[in-house]
């Protein structure tokens, strides 16, 4: 089931998902006061975000391939 709350942060609203007892943050949300979607666009090809979620899929994730994710790495 899910659930969905809303907080303001800094007089922006930012979603908050509950779902399995587990809570998800909009990104997206957290952004409109910054500007466009580019600076999410521009943090995904951040090289440490890169590595970072290669190692949460690798921890969280059994089915992860982590040969193809080489590949996005490079």
């Amino acid at each position: 089931m899910l659930k969905s709350n809303i907080i303001k942060v800094k007089g922006t609203e930012v979603t908050i998902i509950k779902h399995n007892d587990e809570d998800y943050i909009s990104l997206t949300d957290m952004i409109k006061s910054f500007g466009d979607d580019s600076i999410i666009k521009n943090w995904l090809r951040n090289r440490n975000t890169i590595e970072f979620l290669g190692i949460w899929e690798q921890i969280y994730n059994p089915n992860f391939n982590s040969v193809e994710f080489d590949l996005i790495k490079k």
